[in-house]
């Protein structure tokens, strides 16, 4: 390996094979390859309120859902940037399979930072299992011999129909019943229920229902301690694995923006088909759109916007990517930053969705048309609290201003 440094930042190269990065170069290319296939099953994924099988089917049969798993096991262990890469591709199609497909794969990193003891469990049954995540603790746990018995029910668990493992927050408690640590367990989805409890206006597909557990025992060698993992520290035996050194409250958290870039690329996408068709202004003379200042203003705008999502959402990836390749902890002030690009991807993605809407006009609206669906895909995903706009603001200002006491511990 080497290393060299750009505007602070550690640049490092890998000795991994020509056949291995041709494999994983190849990813977003055939991601987008089955855009047609998801824009023409989302309204279907939209009603069923889960993604269609035949999506979950051709992601998994073009290696789109083991971006993210180990090599050792058969999955393609790239980079995070390829993590993102594949799901702006995948948003073009349809917003809640790319946001399945981008959650679904981050949790498959997350695994990858258990002991290998845990990951042979998830993966020596089945090489392509899959898992869904829900991060904040919202169960309770007691100590048992060997783990805990953990209970209690966990919201927003996208694509857990799709999943055989899942990841719960839980908080780690002692025979006494003090709370040493928040951690994470892993758990088999034949040990929980799902609770239909997804109705919402945006999103829908993504099936993020409730899980729920009931006096299930989790051995310890499967709970990640999410407050050592918050400082780089993960349990992985297999330290030259530089993706499983990556920042883990912003690999998590720009797995969630990648799908919102899609979104808006795609309604861009499908805004210039429209007008390539020639249609007209009402209640203007112009019989051509394409031929207004007006149109020909706020397509540049929107595309530029979207553009400069792309580069925010790309320099963070890359950040967390060489860091994790130097082998040093990502220092807090990157890591407020790759917030604040978080916050930028959103804001910038649906500032490009409203001008598109005001080209393509109140025919947009119309049930049939995708762009709606897109519009609230895009609104309702933005506003997860990892993408909150308002707190990367405060994040990242008080990092720069050298104040230590931040607001939130997920950095």
């Amino acid at each position: 390996m080497t290393h060299g440094t750009t505007n602070g930042t550690p640049r490092a190269t890998t000795a991994a094979g020509p056949v291995a990065v041709e494999a994983r170069s190849a990813l977003p290319q055939r991601a987008a390859g089955l855009v047609d296939l998801l824009r023409r099953n989302a309204a279907r994924t939209e009603q069923d309120r889960r993604v269609a099988e035949e999506n979950i089917t051709a992601l998994d049969e073009a290696g789109l859902l083991g971006i993210t798993l180990p090599e050792r096991f058969g999955g393609h262990q790239a980079s995070i940037r390829t993590l993102l890469e594949v799901g702006a591709e995948l948003g073009r199609g349809c917003g809640s399979t790319a946001w399945t497909a981008s959650l679904i794969n981050i949790s498959g990193w997350l695994i990858g930072l258990y002991p290998e003891r845990a990951q042979r469990e998830v993966y020596g049954p089945n090489p392509r299992a899959r898992a869904c995540s829900a991060l904040p603790p919202q169960g309770t746990s007691r100590a048992a011999d060997g783990g805990q018995v953990i209970s209690g029910r966990w919201g927003f668990a996208s694509g857990c129909h799709h999943a055989q493992w899942a990841l719960l927050g839980i908080p780690v408690t002692a025979e006494s019943g003090e709370q040493l640590y928040q951690g994470l367990a892993l758990v088999p989805m034949d040990r929980l229920t799902i609770e239909d409890t997804w109705h919402v206006a945006g999103m829908r597909g993504t099936g993020s229902n409730t899980v729920v557990a009931d006096g299930v025992f989790v051995p310890a060698h499967r709970i990640l301690s999410v407050t050592d993992a918050r400082r780089g520290e993960y349990p992985t035996e297999f330290r030259d694995e530089a993706l499983y050194r990556a920042a883990f409250v912003p690999a998590l958290a720009l797995s969630l923006a990648s799908p919102l870039l899609g979104l808006a690329r795609g309604g861009l996408e499908l805004v210039l088909a429209s007008l390539a068709q020639g249609r007209g202004i009402s209640h203007t003379f112009y019989a051509d759109a394409r031929e207004a200042p007006a149109t020909q203003t706020q397509i540049a705008e929107a595309a530029q916007l979207v553009d400069t999502a792309t580069l925010h959402l790309m320099r963070a990836a890359d950040d967390v990517d060489d860091w994790a390749a130097s082998g040093r902890p990502m220092p807090l002030s990157d890591r407020a930053r790759v917030r604040m690009d978080i916050a930028t991807v959103a804001r910038r993605a649906r500032e490009a969705l409203d001008v598109l809407l005001n080209v393509q006009g109140a025919r947009s609206f119309a049930d049939e048309h995708p762009l709606q669906r897109i519009w609230r895909d895009l609104e309702t995903g933005s506003r997860h609290a990892m993408i909150n706009p308002a707190i990367a603001n405060e994040i990242y200002g008080r990092a720069l201003l050298g104040i230590e006491d931040q607001i939130s511990p997920l950095i």
